[in-house]
């Protein structure tokens, strides 16, 4: 059979285009297949400065989590860390990452007041995650009690958080404060808008088998979610804090957040004091991205 020279080159090109297109397409299935929300450019740093074995400066810390394809921080600290807290945003600016997140005191104290001035001073506008406690409520009418007393916690940092074009962040970390609508009521009695609700996966045990039901309630308010690796009872079986992918319930909860179709931040958590922060979000990143291609 005999080809025109132009038809034959027509035809190899065409083939050679195909074939490329087959392995464009099975070069980053993830990427493909995967929802944006897990996407490295919405992943956030998390619980990586005083749980960070190897203790890193800010300038360390920055130039790490551009090697982990990181590019958002959720800054949490402890009293050494004070001095460093204009660093902290300094180096952030100078490698491109947002500082999406600042673990913010109980009440307006001097700490809490050091915080904004630093904010305020390097125009950073982020939310302030703020936490809480409380036995479960025993009445009405203590709950109503409780209610109030946190409102008037709350207002006064709320209001000074909106001064400076920030929002704040209700972050469970057990007790009545970490219930979900709890802090939802909190949200509505306050009747600010810049207040929000942070759900960590790993205060949420608790919570595995009617998170769908809780994710719908709390996905108006919700600013972020913090992953971990799941499994029942896990935080009255040593297994509280695990690797993505080392649970059996992670993967069923990254489908109901995806299938959700919620936009907010993810963030992706460090928590071990024991190990360098860089290996241990590397292993959730690697987890995450395994989790994801069976979505």
């Amino acid at each position: 059979m005999r080809f025109r020279v132009p038809q034959l080159l027509k035809s190899l090109l065409c083939f050679g285009v195909t074939i490329m297109g087959w392995f464009v397409g099975a070069s980053s299935p993830a990427q493909a297949a995967s929802p944006a929300i897990f996407d490295r450019t919405n992943l956030v740093a998390w619980c990586i400065v005083p749980f960070d074995a190897k203790k890193r400066g800010p300038e360390e810390r920055a130039q790490m989590l551009k090697r982990l394809g990181l590019s958002r921080l959720a800054y949490d600290w402890r009293a050494e860390h004070i001095p460093t807290f204009d660093a902290e945003i300094e180096a952030c600016q100078r490698h491109g990452i947002e500082l999406t997140a600042w673990w913010f005191p109980s009440t307006l104290d001097k700490d809490a007041r050091t915080i904004l001035d630093v904010l305020e001073r390097h125009k950073t506008k982020t939310q302030l995650w703020v936490t809480g406690g409380g036995e479960p409520t025993k009445t009405p009418e203590e709950h109503s009690q409780r209610l109030k007393t946190e409102v008037e916690r709350l207002r006064p940092i709320a209001e000074a958080a909106d001064r400076i074009g920030c929002r704040v962040g209700l972050y469970n970390h057990g007790g009545w404060f970490g219930e979900p609508e709890n802090q939802i009521e909190i949200i509505r009695a306050l009747g600010l808008k810049n207040v929000g609700i942070i759900y960590n996966l790993h205060h949420g045990h608790a919570h595995l088998a009617r998170f769908a039901e809780l994710l719908k309630k709390m996905a108006p308010y919700l600013y972020a979610i913090n992953l971990n690796g799941m499994v029942k009872d896990g935080d009255q079986s040593g297994k509280k804090i695990l690797h993505l992918g080392e649970g059996d319930q992670e993967l069923g909860l990254l489908k109901i957040i995806k299938d959700s179709g919620w936009k907010g931040a993810v963030g992706i958590l460090d928590h071990r004091p024991e190990t360098d922060s860089e290996e241990t979000v590397g292993r959730n990143l690697r987890g995450l991205d395994a989790l994801r291609l069976q979505l």
